[in-house]
């Protein structure tokens, strides 16, 4: 072999070791791409899944939908209801207003009494949903320091600890369920967090029972949720129109419409559905990439970040099963 030879061989494997590398490297930001935006995605369905169950469930009381047959629930303008008090509740009454079943506020945290994990995102509204456990809980397996809803299909309710049950009516009629009552909402902060790179998440303010009395713990739900919006699908109509028992209006968390203390509130609207907007964002920086979206969704016209970071909106309406108006 002949020193031009050689060098032109050379030449020859410097190019397609060049090509080789090329396609290597595009395949590999390819995949980390693809991994970052299926990731998003699955964030994206979580939340939306998670959201989504919990809210069809909204205003279920065990054996009854109508809350104004439950004793002991009280609305926050109304003294605690004896016993039945709840550490770090996030607002006086704010586990037991079964009278709003779902609720919220907007563009703010806006709980009194309870704390959001490190800082609440600004801007991102919150949502609360009260209903019961889907089972019943059998009158041995009651437990103290956790509230349940006695309930049955004709009759009134009743709230009160398990460690101090009501007394006991004919078990063919009456079932105890389990309190839940939830509130989620955005941080700044997640389990995530690593040092210069805070990532975001959506949260849960959960009721739970324990041995010192029922109490409000704060709990993780999907790191990397970013922006949580939610309007009220809300039916205006008076009982006995032709109109009623349909959204004819939706409306942002802390709307007059349907607020008792306004003079605009509306005692015959009743949520009927509720409309979810969840904006996530990666939960490390993309090089190479700017985010320069301008994000316009629910009442939000967000400007482009203009970072380094993919982001989603995902949205859904939900109809609430057990919400229905009065007729």
């Amino acid at each position: 072999m002949t020193l031009i030879e050689l060098l032109v061989a050379m030449a020859l494997g410097a190019f397609l070791l060049l090509g080789a590398m090329t396609v290597f490297t595009q395949g590999q930001a390819a995949f980390r791409v693809n991994e970052s935006t299926a990731r998003l995605q699955e964030n994206a369905r979580l939340a939306l899944a998670l959201l989504e169950d919990d809210l069809r469930m909204a205003g279920h009381f065990g054996l009854t939908t109508r809350p104004g047959d439950i004793a002991n629930r009280a609305p926050a303008s109304q003294p605690v209801p004896p016993g039945l008090g709840v550490r770090n509740d996030c607002g006086r009454n704010w586990a037991i207003d079964l009278d709003a079943p779902v609720a919220g506020t907007g563009n703010s945290f806006g709980w009194a009494g309870c704390s959001p994990y490190r800082q609440a995102q600004p801007g991102s509204d919150t949502l609360v949903v009260r209903r019961t456990s889907e089972v019943a809980t059998p009158p041995v397996s009651l437990r103290r320091g956790t509230l349940y809803v006695r309930t049955a299909r004709f009759g009134r309710g009743v709230i009160f600890d398990g460690g101090a049950p009501p007394a006991n009516p004919p078990a063919t009629q009456f079932r105890s369920y389990q309190l839940l009552s939830r509130g989620y909402y955005v941080s700044q902060r997640s389990s995530l967090d690593t040092p210069g790179n805070p990532v975001p998440s959506l949260r849960i303010k959960t009721l739970a029972g324990s041995s010192l009395g029922a109490r409000i713990v704060d709990q993780e739900v999907v790191p990397g949720v970013e922006d949580l919006q939610v309007q009220f699908g809300v039916d205006t109509d008076r009982a006995g129109e032709s109109g009623r028992g349909s959204v004819n209006r939706y409306v942002n968390p802390g709307d007059p419409l349907l607020d008792p203390d306004d003079p605009a509130f509306l005692p015959e609207a009743r949520v009927l559905a509720v409309r979810v907007w969840v904006r996530v964002r990666a939960e490390r920086p993309e090089q190479g990439f700017t985010d320069s979206e301008e994000y316009v969704y629910a009442d939000q016209d967000r400007p482009a970040p203009n970072d380094a970071y993919r982001r989603t909106v995902v949205t859904r309406t939900i109809q609430l099963r057990n919400t229905r108006p009065s007729s």
